[in-house]
């Protein structure tokens, strides 16, 4: 199972709270592994891209909601997860059903938290499971990425830095640098996603993780 793209929060009837993922990342990911042989669910956000291989099942959602009911429903029948989205981490607490009209005062939107998808699925992780995690950072990058595998039970994690030109939303290309469980760090240089997405499956082919029903 892999989670893609970014979600969009409702404010009113035509606007949203969202961020500039594009899900490219994710669809490179579904595709190598598809190729491998995997039969891939893939969750997807608001994307532009396409599915080209017929062992790919999309899922279209909007919302963090929809990503994380429909991630919970799906991962008990995975033998792992790649959860590569940028899901929002908060959304609007009262989201209207009008149209909001300018004013001119400020507005002001009131946000609640989203469900941690990836910290709910490494809480009901099996031993025969996978998860990965993708971190975007800005500062302490590695620190950072390295506590979020701990805090969400996640087997390795894939992290990108903004700082990083030609990585993160909306580029072809990325960097990336691999934490995994025992602290080994792996460095990548700067490639198009879809050899990002290689290295990414090899590392999961490396450790020996089931990519295939036996």
């Amino acid at each position: 199972m892999i989670t893609t793209g970014p979600t969009y929060e409702k404010i009113d009837p035509v606007r949203f709270i969202g961020n500039f993922s594009s899900g490219k990342m994710g669809f490179s990911i579904a595709e190598k592994l598809a190729v491998e042989g995997a039969q891939v669910t893939l969750i997807s956000g608001p994307s532009a891209c396409q599915t080209l291989h017929p062992n790919i099942q999309r899922i279209d959602v909007v919302s963090a909601q929809e990503m994380y009911e429909t991630s919970l429903e799906h991962f008990p029948n995975c033998n792992g997860a790649i959860m590569t989205a940028a899901v929002a981490d908060f959304t609007p607490l009262n989201p209207l059903d009008a149209k909001v009209k300018r004013e001119k005062s400020n507005y002001t939107i009131e946000l609640t938290p989203t469900q941690d998808i990836a910290a709910s699925l490494g809480k009901i992780k099996a031993s025969n499971q996978f998860l990965v995690g993708f971190a975007l950072e800005t500062n302490d990058e590695e620190q950072n990425a390295q506590s979020k595998l701990e805090r969400k039970n996640l087997d390795f994690i894939v992290l990108n830095s903004l700082n990083d030109a030609g990585a993160g939303f909306q580029h072809d290309t990325n960097k990336i640098t691999i934490i995994s469980r025992d602290g080994q760090v792996k460095k990548f240089d700067l490639k198009p996603k879809t050899q990002v997405a290689e290295d990414i499956v090899n590392e999961l082919i490396q450790n020996q993780y089931p990519l295939e029903d036996n």
